[in-house]
C-alpha cells in the first residue's frame, strides 16, 4: 500500500518538473562573448607584456622576465627558475612574485626612474631590485629587444 500512496504523492511533482522544463528556450539567452583581454601594463615605455631583463653588477646577476617564467641567473650560483604570476603595477611600480624551483622567495621590484648600471654608457629606463632568498640586489632593466641593440655613442 505505501509504495501506491508515494507514487501517487510523487506523480504531481513530476509532472510539475517536466512541465517547466518544456518552457525553456534555448534562444532566449545567447552566450555572451568573452571579454577581450587586458593589455599588458606598460612602465615607462616599457611593455611588460613582452620579455624584459633586469640586471645588476658587483655581483653580476640578471632575471630574465618572460611571459611564462622568471630566470635567475648568476655567476656563482645555479640558474633558477620561477614562474611567472604576472606583475602587481601600482603607479610607476611593478612587482613580480613568485618562488623558485630551488623553493627561494623571488619578489623582482621594477621602478619607472631611469639608471644607470655603472660600468657602461648605457641607460635603462627603469631601476631594479631583487629580493632571492636572503640577497637584495640592485640593478636596473629594460626590455630584452632594447638590450640587443648597442648603446647609442
Amino acid at each position: 500500500m505505501r509504495p501506491i500512496i508515494a507514487a501517487v504523492l510523487a506523480a504531481p511533482v513530476l509532472m510539475s518538473v517536466l512541465a517547466l522544463g518544456g518552457c525553456y528556450d534555448r534562444n532566449d539567452k545567447k552566450p555572451e562573448s568573452a571579454p577581450p583581454p587586458e593589455a599588458a601594463p606598460v612602465l615607462a615605455g616599457v611593455d611588460l607584456g613582452k620579455p624584459v631583463r633586469a640586471l645588476g653588477t658587483e655581483p653580476f646577476w640578471s632575471v630574465e622576465i618572460t611571459q611564462d617564467a622568471l630566470i635567475y641567473t648568476r655567476v656563482d650560483q645555479p640558474t633558477q627558475r620561477a614562474p611567472n604570476r604576472g606583475a602587481t603595477v601600482q603607479g610607476t611600480v611593478a612587482t613580480y612574485a613568485s618562488s623558485t624551483d630551488l623553493t627561494q622567495a623571488l619578489n623582482v621590484v621594477l621602478i619607472a626612474t631611469e639608471c644607470s648600471d655603472g660600468m657602461s654608457d648605457r641607460t635603462y629606463p627603469l631601476t631594479a631590485r631583487v629580493e632571492i632568498g636572503d640577497d637584495t640586489l640592485s640593478g636596473c632593466a629594460a626590455s630584452a629587444s632594447a638590450l640587443t641593440v648597442a648603446p647609442a655613442p
